[in-house]
């Protein structure tokens, strides 16, 4: 697989300790959702169906992992539901759920942050080559003008 260049035809490269702290986050994100809806805090006891929350997250971790920007994406994206949860659970539940919550939350933002920091640099580059190549096209001629 090759890295993403920039517009000068640079290679790009991402911030190695926002990807791990990513994919850590994930796992720390996934353990907590997996331990407190089987044994720490279930809505029923023996556990409950909630656990299955963590699949998604799952099927994320691999691409995380490997620090697939496409995954990193829409990780990121999915991450915000997890914080919406755990916002909630804080903020309604009792005992240790409640707890549980804002743990929830915290693994959430955590890994969105450092998606979002490992994407960057990235993004900006693809938005650099874009540009460059809107530019190289109308400096030839050969770009769309207005209609």
């Amino acid at each position: 697989m090759s890295m993403p260049r920039g517009a000068a035809g640079t290679l790009v490269e991402g911030n190695r300790v926002a990807a791990s702290g990513a994919a850590l986050a994930l796992i720390a994100l996934i353990a907590l959702c997996a331990a407190w809806e089987w044994w720490l805090a279930p809505l029923r006891a023996g556990g409950s169906l909630l656990v299955l929350k963590t699949v998604p997250l799952l099927l994320a971790l691999p691409g995380v992992v490997r620090k697939r920007l496409y995954t990193l994406q829409w990780a990121s994206m999915l991450s915000l539901l997890y914080l919406m949860e755990g916002i909630v659970r804080g903020m309604s539940d009792r005992g240790p759920s409640a707890t549980l919550g804002w743990c929830e939350a915290f693994c959430a933002v955590a890994f969105f942050g450092c998606a979002l920091a490992y994407v960057a640099p990235f993004k900006r580059a693809a938005k650099r080559r874009a540009r460059a190549a809107r530019d190289h096209d109308t400096a030839n001629g050969t770009g769309r003008g207005p209609a």
